[in-house]
Protein backbone atom coordinates (compact mmCIF):
# COMPACT_ATOMS: atom_id res chain seq x y z
CA UNK A 1 0.00 0.00 0.00
CA UNK A 2 2.72 2.40 1.25
CA UNK A 3 4.91 1.39 -2.53
CA UNK A 4 1.86 2.35 -4.56
CA UNK A 5 1.36 5.89 -2.62
CA UNK A 6 4.80 6.86 -2.94
CA UNK A 7 4.79 5.73 -6.63
CA UNK A 8 2.16 7.93 -7.57
CA UNK A 9 3.82 11.03 -5.40
CA UNK A 10 6.68 10.23 -7.67
CA UNK A 11 4.90 10.05 -11.05
CA UNK A 12 3.15 13.84 -9.86
CA UNK A 13 6.43 14.84 -9.31
CA UNK A 14 8.10 13.63 -12.06
CA UNK A 15 5.52 14.89 -15.03
CA UNK A 16 6.00 18.46 -14.40
CA UNK A 17 4.99 19.91 -17.86
CA UNK A 18 1.67 18.08 -16.63
CA UNK A 19 -1.38 20.50 -17.37
CA UNK A 20 -4.13 20.51 -15.19
CA UNK A 21 -6.35 22.48 -17.51
CA UNK A 22 -5.88 22.28 -21.10
CA UNK A 23 -7.59 24.77 -23.43
CA UNK A 24 -8.88 23.60 -27.15
CA UNK A 25 -11.61 25.55 -28.99
CA UNK A 26 -12.35 27.79 -26.16
CA UNK A 27 -13.75 25.01 -23.48
CA UNK A 28 -11.35 24.20 -20.79
CA UNK A 29 -10.90 20.23 -20.39
CA UNK A 30 -9.94 18.65 -17.11
CA UNK A 31 -5.94 17.06 -17.77
CA UNK A 32 -7.53 14.49 -15.68
CA UNK A 33 -9.57 13.10 -18.26
CA UNK A 34 -8.42 10.51 -21.06
CA UNK A 35 -8.17 12.15 -24.24
CA UNK A 36 -11.17 10.87 -25.79
CA UNK A 37 -13.05 11.75 -22.76
CA UNK A 38 -11.52 14.81 -22.50
CA UNK A 39 -12.22 16.27 -25.85
CA UNK A 40 -15.85 15.26 -25.46
CA UNK A 41 -15.90 17.98 -23.15
CA UNK A 42 -16.37 20.77 -25.69
CA UNK A 43 -20.34 21.36 -26.68
CA UNK A 44 -20.86 19.90 -30.21
CA UNK A 45 -18.35 16.81 -29.92
CA UNK A 46 -19.67 13.70 -29.12
CA UNK A 47 -18.26 10.16 -28.83
CA UNK A 48 -17.94 9.27 -31.78
CA UNK A 49 -17.14 12.56 -33.32
CA UNK A 50 -13.96 12.70 -30.38
CA UNK A 51 -12.80 8.99 -31.15
CA UNK A 52 -12.57 10.33 -35.17
CA UNK A 53 -10.15 13.19 -33.84
CA UNK A 54 -7.84 11.08 -31.81
CA UNK A 55 -7.53 8.40 -34.74
CA UNK A 56 -6.99 11.21 -37.01
CA UNK A 57 -4.55 13.06 -34.55
CA UNK A 58 -2.23 9.85 -33.73
CA UNK A 59 -2.50 10.11 -30.47
CA UNK A 60 -3.63 7.25 -27.74
CA UNK A 61 -6.69 7.57 -26.62
CA UNK A 62 -6.37 6.04 -22.99
CA UNK A 63 -3.65 8.85 -22.56
CA UNK A 64 -4.00 11.38 -20.20
CA UNK A 65 -4.98 15.13 -21.78
CA UNK A 66 -3.10 16.47 -19.48
CA UNK A 67 0.25 14.75 -20.56
CA UNK A 68 -0.31 15.48 -23.99
CA UNK A 69 2.86 17.87 -25.64
CA UNK A 70 2.14 21.35 -27.19
CA UNK A 71 2.22 20.10 -30.59
CA UNK A 72 -0.31 16.81 -30.30
CA UNK A 73 -2.82 19.26 -28.14
CA UNK A 74 -2.60 22.29 -31.27
CA UNK A 75 -3.05 19.60 -33.63
CA UNK A 76 -6.14 18.21 -31.49
CA UNK A 77 -7.53 21.47 -32.01
CA UNK A 78 -6.79 22.19 -35.35
CA UNK A 79 -8.72 18.81 -36.17
CA UNK A 80 -11.48 19.90 -34.34
CA UNK A 81 -12.22 23.13 -35.98
CA UNK A 82 -11.44 21.56 -39.13
CA UNK A 83 -13.05 18.63 -38.90
CA UNK A 84 -16.19 19.81 -41.10
CA UNK A 85 -13.45 18.60 -43.96
CA UNK A 86 -12.82 15.24 -43.32
CA UNK A 87 -15.60 13.92 -41.98
CA UNK A 88 -18.21 12.13 -44.03
CA UNK A 89 -21.52 14.10 -44.73
CA UNK A 90 -23.61 12.41 -42.61
CA UNK A 91 -21.53 12.51 -39.07
CA UNK A 92 -21.88 16.50 -39.42
CA UNK A 93 -24.17 18.29 -37.17
CA UNK A 94 -25.35 21.31 -39.40
CA UNK A 95 -26.18 19.70 -42.72
CA UNK A 96 -27.43 22.55 -45.61
CA UNK A 97 -27.71 25.49 -43.34
CA UNK A 98 -30.76 27.83 -43.51
CA UNK A 99 -28.57 30.85 -44.52
CA UNK A 100 -26.06 29.24 -46.22
CA UNK A 101 -27.03 26.00 -48.10
CA UNK A 102 -23.22 24.61 -46.59
CA UNK A 103 -22.49 22.18 -44.38
CA UNK A 104 -20.77 23.26 -40.90
CA UNK A 105 -19.87 21.41 -37.50
CA UNK A 106 -20.65 23.98 -34.90
CA UNK A 107 -18.81 23.80 -31.60
CA UNK A 108 -18.77 25.77 -28.53
CA UNK A 109 -21.15 29.00 -28.15
CA UNK A 110 -21.18 28.90 -32.47
CA UNK A 111 -23.74 25.59 -31.36
CA UNK A 112 -25.95 27.71 -29.07
CA UNK A 113 -26.36 30.54 -30.99
CA UNK A 114 -27.12 28.97 -33.97
CA UNK A 115 -30.14 27.11 -31.65
CA UNK A 116 -31.65 29.69 -30.39
CA UNK A 117 -31.54 31.48 -33.73
CA UNK A 118 -33.22 28.66 -35.43
CA UNK A 119 -35.79 28.51 -32.74
CA UNK A 120 -36.37 32.23 -32.94
CA UNK A 121 -37.20 31.54 -36.24
CA UNK A 122 -39.71 29.32 -36.18
CA UNK A 123 -41.37 31.31 -33.15
CA UNK A 124 -41.27 34.31 -35.36
CA UNK A 125 -43.11 32.97 -38.77
CA UNK A 126 -45.16 31.01 -36.11
CA UNK A 127 -45.06 27.54 -37.56
CA UNK A 128 -46.02 24.45 -35.59
CA UNK A 129 -42.86 23.71 -34.34
CA UNK A 130 -41.78 27.55 -32.63
CA UNK A 131 -45.62 27.49 -31.20
CA UNK A 132 -44.91 24.04 -29.50
CA UNK A 133 -41.11 25.64 -28.35
CA UNK A 134 -42.72 28.83 -27.26
CA UNK A 135 -45.82 26.84 -24.88
CA UNK A 136 -43.13 24.55 -23.77
CA UNK A 137 -44.53 21.44 -25.36
CA UNK A 138 -43.29 18.84 -26.92
CA UNK A 139 -41.87 19.17 -30.54
CA UNK A 140 -40.97 16.38 -32.10
CA UNK A 141 -44.40 14.79 -31.74
CA UNK A 142 -44.28 12.46 -28.28
CA UNK A 143 -46.92 11.74 -26.40
CA UNK A 144 -48.22 14.07 -23.80
CA UNK A 145 -51.39 12.84 -21.96
CA UNK A 146 -49.55 11.06 -19.36
CA UNK A 147 -45.65 11.65 -19.95
CA UNK A 148 -44.12 15.48 -20.02
CA UNK A 149 -46.35 17.18 -16.96
CA UNK A 150 -45.54 19.45 -14.95
CA UNK A 151 -47.54 21.86 -12.57
CA UNK A 152 -49.78 20.71 -9.78
CA UNK A 153 -49.87 16.64 -10.30
CA UNK A 154 -53.26 15.20 -12.15
CA UNK A 155 -55.35 12.29 -11.14
CA UNK A 156 -57.04 10.53 -8.62
CA UNK A 157 -57.10 11.82 -5.35
CA UNK A 158 -57.08 9.85 -1.83
CA UNK A 159 -60.25 9.83 0.39
CA UNK A 160 -59.74 11.13 3.35
CA UNK A 161 -61.52 8.96 6.76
Amino acid sequence: MAEKKNAKKQEQVEDEDFNFIVRIANSDIDGQKRTVIGIQQIKGVGKRVAQIIVKKANVDPSVKIGSLSDEDVQKLETLVTTYVEYAPEWAINRQLDYETGSDMHLIGNDLELTQKDDINRMTMIRCYRGIRHQTHHKVRGQRTRSNGRHGLTMGVSKKKN
